[in-house]
């Protein structure tokens, strides 16, 4: 939970100073790809996922993979930011609102477990 507080702090930090863009992107996509693949390959799918046939499986799978691939494009995204902060703040601001989504859905599919 401490490092999910930390990556709030990164981003609203982020929106206020565009020179901590690209440490930003780079922290929550590494954090993000972690996570994902860490529940990938650790945890199998519960709750929901289970008894309601092979279509909720299937996708507990695709959205921890569509994450994983959300977090190293946010990652290289965030490199690309910092060789250009000014010019490029806008792109960076709206990667790095558009990754709280895949964050959240991380953490909601047990990524606090992994993450405490």
């Amino acid at each position: 939970m401490e490092l999910l507080v930390k990556m709030a702090s990164l981003i609203s930090d982020a929106c206020r100073d565009a020179e901590r863009l690209p440490v930003a992107l780079i922290s929550c996509g590494v954090v993000q790809a972690a996570a994902a693949l860490c529940l990938l390959i650790s945890r199998p799918p519960g709750g929901i996922f289970l008894h309601h046939g092979k279509a909720p499986f299937y996708l507990y799978y695709g959205i921890l993979i569509a994450v994983f691939v959300f977090g190293l494009f946010e990652a290289s995204a965030g490199f690309w930011v910092s060789s250009d902060v000014n010019g490029r703040r806008a792109a960076g601001k709206t990667i790095l609102w558009v990754s709280i989504l895949p964050l959240v859905v991380v953490a909601a599919l047990g990524g606090f477990i992994i993450l405490h």
